[in-house]
């Protein structure tokens, strides 16, 4: 095999035995309690009384958190990437943009640990499989790092490489985590987030399974034959082990650059992106729940989207998919009681529910709705909605006193939404939404 020897930057050890990451995070926990008191210090030389998370939430802390966390890679990072996003009202502001650094790449494993993982799945001799190896990862994430390769036959592979003890080590990341944001007071205290985290925990340990991984990917792949907007990889199922995806490569553009793409053409990626979730929630009841954007490419000949990650994928059932449609039929005739109805359907609230909370929060789904409602293309680059929406649930939550969770069907999807109107607002896009959701309902 003609291996690349093109290693590039060192990358930094995945931290793989559970006293070594509880380790990291007690010195990170001791370091962030170091800089408020260093804090606290300077401020009351200068005369100051600071607040409590003032001297938490310093730009010195901001990068002790997300440094640490990246550095732990695995549910670690994963957890603080859910936290982030911007669709979400479990956060103040300050703490979600901390954490919305680990959306970046991670930094990638070093060739000995690499090598090992590899030993692990395919043997002494991995390296006969393939006519070419390329060490330096295309990317690297929070469970692991995809490789290109060439096998003896000629097909150009992307493996996607776990990193080592990411997957039994998700139960005490996800509480080590949580455990440090209660201590160090980043996480407020009234906010009950252990359905949350027990959730979170599940889907974790599902997404470090690559085996059922690759069968989302093919059941896509059955789901989306003949449409000419998707393409998927192929999965290699005689290479693929439960810690690595093996799957055919796959070109194309990151979405991301493509905001200085034509209008038209900006226009079409998340009109498909959009036309894709509402198949998905009405026709599949399956949906890929990780907005995140690096899991698309654009492919400019074709004009189609390929869909790279399919680890965060839910079912969902019958009885919350009939809410949905109720959900949404009611934001279209802007019926309240139809919206407080599928509401009900999903859970997203009790019956007993405070009328006060009640209204508020169906205020809150027709503030949602308003691409909806546009009665043509809504201008996302145009709007500021999604900062509207952040700042109503943390006015709801923070000053209001709401304090019931939403179940957790409703937390992944609503994140999966959110993230499509981030991506179509990066774009700058135009979508008509209720031309695409109608046929649905």
């Amino acid at each position: 095999m003609a291996a690349r020897d093109d290693e590039g930057r060192r990358g930094a050890p995945v931290p793989s035995g559970r006293l070594a990451r509880l380790g990291r995070m007690a010195r990170l926990a001791g370091g962030i309690a170091g800089g408020v008191l260093a804090e606290g210090g300077r401020q009351l030389v200068r005369g100051n009384l600071p607040r409590a998370r003032d001297l938490v939430l310093t730009p010195a802390n901001a990068r002790r958190l997300a440094g640490q966390l990246a550095t732990l890679r695995g549910a670690a990072m994963k957890l603080g990437q859910l936290l982030s996003m911007d669709s979400g009202d479990l956060l103040p502001p300050e703490l979600a943009a901390i954490l919305a650094r680990l959306r970046a790449d991670a930094e990638a494993m070093p060739r000995a640990q690499l090598e090992a993982v590899l030993h692990e799945a395919w043997g002494k001799d991995w390296q006969r499989l393939f006519a070419d190896f390329g060490w330096q990862p295309v990317a690297a994430a929070s469970i692991g790092q995809v490789h290109r390769a060439t096998t003896l036959d000629g097909r150009q592979l992307a493996l996607k490489i776990q990193y080592p003890g990411v997957a039994r080590s998700i139960d005490s990341d996800v509480d080590n985590v949580a455990a440090l944001l209660r201590l160090t007071r980043l996480l407020p205290a009234g906010i009950d987030v252990g359905p949350l985290l027990t959730e979170a925990k599940r889907q974790l340990r599902a997404e470090a399974d690559y085996l059922r991984e690759a069968e989302h990917l093919q059941r896509f792949g059955a789901l989306l034959a003949g449409d000419p907007g998707f393409v998927m990889p192929e999965v290699d199922t005689a290479l693929t082990r439960r810690r690595v995806l093996a799957m055919s490569f796959l070109p194309g553009r990151p979405l991301e650059g493509m905001d200085v793409a034509a209008q038209a053409v900006r226009d079409r990626i998340a009109e498909l992106l959009f036309r894709l979730l509402f198949r998905e929630i009405f026709e599949f009841r399956l949906v890929q729940t990780d907005p995140n954007f690096a899991n698309y490419r654009y492919q400019d000949a074709a004009r189609r989207i390929a869909l790279l990650d399919f680890g965060a994928t839910r079912r969902y059932s019958l009885r919350i998919v009939a809410g949905y449609r109720t959900l949404f039929r009611g934001a279209l005739e802007r019926d309240r009681a139809r919206l407080l109805a599928g509401a009900h359907a999903i859970g997203y609230f009790p019956r007993d529910l405070d009328p006060r909370y009640r209204e508020a929060l169906l205020d809150l789904f027709e503030l949602a709705s308003e691409p909806l409602l546009a009665g043509s293309r809504y201008d996302f680059a145009g709007s500021d909605l999604p900062a509207r929406l952040r700042d109503a649930a943390l006015a709801l939550g923070f000053e209001g006193g709401y304090r019931h969770n939403p179940p957790a069907d409703a937390v992944f999807l609503h994140r999966k939404l959110g993230g499509m109107y981030l991506l179509a607002a990066r774009l700058g896009a135009r979508v008509d939404l209720a031309r695409l959701v109608e046929p649905h309902l």
